[in-house]
């Protein structure tokens, strides 16, 4: 865990590996939510006899969408900013499936910095992301993710 007082801090750690987070369970419950809150309901992720019958390793597997949508929860992990303000979702450039993650599996995230540059709503932190399933040689994706931090005393 990096733990750091103001965004900008991050800059000293440009170009290297912040770290890991620590592994998760995604389980059939918990794709099953997610299948239900987006609509993407398709047999793959949420009907267990039928992957069992019909898919390669016998098995659901997790949505794309709800392994990018862990990334800020599992970013916690990995490093903290003590006088962190607002905090928003700047975007995602080159999002890429990998490799299916089955249900089940453990899944973690490791980041590398790329950057973290002033930025007129604070600091723009820019990392590479990767979401590593315990036990596969390839990540479930990569992507590079972009987040604007204003500092809490900056906030008006």
């Amino acid at each position: 865990m990096i733990d750091i007082e103001h965004a900008g801090d991050l800059a000293a750690h440009a170009g290297k590996c912040l770290g890991r987070s620590q592994w998760m369970v995604v389980d059939q419950p918990m794709v099953d939510a997610f299948a239900t809150l987006s609509g993407d309901t398709h047999w793959i992720h949420v009907d267990v006899a039928r992957a069992r019958a019909e898919m390669p390793n016998g098995e659901t597997i997790v949505h794309g969408l709800l392994l990018l949508s862990l990334m800020p929860r599992l970013q916690q992990d990995i490093y903290r900013i003590a006088e962190r303000g607002i905090g928003l979702n700047y975007g995602y450039d080159r999002v890429r499936f990998v490799a299916p993650a089955p249900v089940g599996a453990k899944i973690r995230l490791a980041l590398t910095l790329i950057a973290a540059e002033p930025h007129v709503q604070g600091t723009r932190i820019i990392t590479d992301a990767e979401i590593e399933v315990e036990g596969s040689a390839k990540p479930a994706l990569v992507a590079r993710h972009l987040l604007l931090v204003r500092d809490k005393s900056n906030e008006d």
